[in-house]
């Protein structure tokens, strides 16, 4: 029951509704430190995988899935968290992986160190309002401090070396790190084949080593020829791309035939064969040479189309046919009346490729008559090597894109942020409302990421932060980072060390933007379901 009926002591009937113990209420600083707490354990997690010595995590679904990942919206995805205040932050490294495609881990640290700051600012009596003030003045800082520490990277199609230093980059605290120039170079040449990016399709094949992943100016197509004894090679190829099925035409209703005698079977298969015929017929006459049916076909159909020496591709996909049909410049055909010359797709080479001892071949269509189709046919001993390759080289693509689009850089190995935070601490001295104590903290904040690199990389956090930050000062040198290759330079540009200036950019205002949000929450009302009796 949630309400009680009851009178009083005159007889006069009213309702006592219970309706307070279903409800669970958090309000004021209690509330904003329970979603503080909430979003510093989801931080936590991921903050030991920042930077090139990064920790991996792995994730294992309900069905027994596992997944090994270093990256951060891969973790973040993941993650089972029911935690409303913690989804906020699932769906801040979503929005970053998303705009930029990279700095994932970095953005969910950094949101943590805010909030944890926030804390201390409550603790000292401060109200939430003027520390979500204070944040905003001090990202503004840093936002207009790396425009003035970036650097412009020059690049052309014939000299690519600057993109390739970047995308080594972000390669380098991933799996594929021990042959990250050969993924660096398949990412920048993917980008500059003047592609779409949704065009730039990605397969992975079990098996092999990691140094086998080749791109491929073509579609590969998961699938082999529908014969075995069909050619493995096409030259000149003429394909006709076809949805509809190779096989008689039946009503779409439901129906019974009736088959009596023998002369009427006889027929029935005549039937059969002649159909099966005429459309072998049609595809031969149009001058193709090669069928792609997104539909099936029986072993009648499947000899026929032998015997007259048209080899076919079954079964492939919506998504595949697509792309195969935008790389050759093909119509996709919904009918065999529709045939024709001019809607056939073109290609240099198709070959079928097979895989050590099994059974598995795949397809792979080169030299098309539209070259902005690629695939990245990317190899590795287990599958979950192959999708993190997969993940990795999706990340260092966003990264060269992103250069393309704006070609300026920032220095990595948290030099950046150590930069931010001396001018953001410099900026709160001239500051004389209370907002400067939350400047202050956001400038500790932006330390957690030096800290994190350090920690992460087997060195003392405190004494590097420490060394770097005043070499920064003494030395009015913005390019001195966190060395956690321990090559003994901590100079960045020397080291090739890039971040993007929008990917950096966009990492301080989404992680303020959440942590203003999350402290503007001062009460917290959760129903709790009826009792089940």
């Amino acid at each position: 029951m949630s309400a009680i009926y009851t009178t009083d002591e005159y007889g006069r009937p009213f309702i006592i509704v219970r309706e307070q113990d279903k409800k669970s209420r958090k309000t004021g600083i209690e509330a904003t430190k329970s979603h503080i707490m909430a979003a510093k354990t989801v931080a936590n997690i991921v903050r030991t995988s920042l930077g090139p010595r990064g920790l991996d995590k792995i994730l294992i679904s309900p069905d027994g899935d596992i997944t090994i990942s270093n990256d951060g919206a891969t973790i973040m995805s993941q993650m089972a968290v029911e935690n409303q205040i913690g989804k906020l932050l699932v769906e801040l490294s979503k929005s970053q992986d998303d705009e930029i495609g990279d700095g994932t881990t970095g953005i969910v640290v950094l949101a943590g160190a805010l909030l944890e700051q926030a804390e201390e600012l409550l603790d000292r009596g401060i109200h939430p309002i003027r520390i979500s003030d204070g944040f905003e003045k001090a990202c503004k800082i840093a936002v207009a401090h790396l425009d003035e520490v970036s650097d412009v990277i020059p690049w052309s199609k014939n000299d690519t070396s600057d993109l390739f230093k970047c995308a080594k980059t972000s390669l380098g605290s991933k799996i594929v790190n021990k042959c990250h120039d050969q993924f660096a170079q398949i990412a920048v040449d993917a980008i500059l084949s003047d592609v779409d990016f949704e065009l730039i399709k990605m397969e992975g094949k079990v098996g092999g080593e990691m140094a086998d992943t080749a791109l491929v100016h073509g579609v590969v197509i998961d699938k082999d020829f529908s014969h075995p004894q069909m050619p493995k090679e096409i030259k000149d190829a003429k394909i006709a791309i076809l949805t509809c099925p190779f096989e008689p035409p039946k009503p779409k209703t439901k129906h019974k035939l009736d088959i009596t005698t023998v002369k009427e079977f006889e027929e029935l298969q005549k039937f059969e064969r002649e159909t099966f015929e005429s459309m072998v017929q049609r595809v031969k006459d149009c001058g193709a040479n090669v069928v792609a049916c997104q539909w099936g076909f029986d072993d009648e159909a499947n000899s026929l189309l032998l015997q007259h020496k048209l080899p076919a591709i079954r079964w492939v996909g919506g998504p595949e046919i697509e792309l195969l049909a935008i790389a050759t410049n093909g119509r996709i055909v919904p009918r065999f009346e529709d045939l024709s010359s001019a809607k056939l797709g073109s290609a240099g080479t198709i070959r079928e490729l097979a895989f050590g001892t099994t059974n598995e071949n795949m397809i792979v269509v080169e030299d098309c008559a539209n070259s902005k189709a690629v695939t990245v046919f990317v190899r590795g001993g287990n599958k979950m090597i192959v999708d993190e390759a997969k993940r990795s080289l999706h990340d260092a693509m966003c990264v060269v894109r992103n250069l393309i689009t704006d070609n300026r850089v920032v220095y990595g190995g948290a030099a950046a942020e150590i930069s931010c935070s001396i001018a953001v601490e410099k900026a709160a001295d001239q500051v004389s409302s209370i907002e400067q104590y939350a400047m202050r903290s956001f400038a500790r904040a932006l330390d957690a990421i030096p800290l994190a690199l350090a920690e992460n990389s087997g060195l003392p956090p405190i004494e590097t932060l420490s060394y770097v930050k005043s070499q920064q000062v003494t030395e009015g040198n913005s390019r001195l980072g966190v060395d956690c290759m321990d090559t003994g330079i901590n100079d960045m540009k020397e080291q090739f060390v890039f971040d993007p200036l929008i990917s950096k950019r966009q990492q301080f205002l989404l992680a303020t933007q959440l942590v203003k949000m999350i402290l503007k929450i001062d009460d917290v009302i959760v129903h709790k379901a009826d009792d089940q009796q």
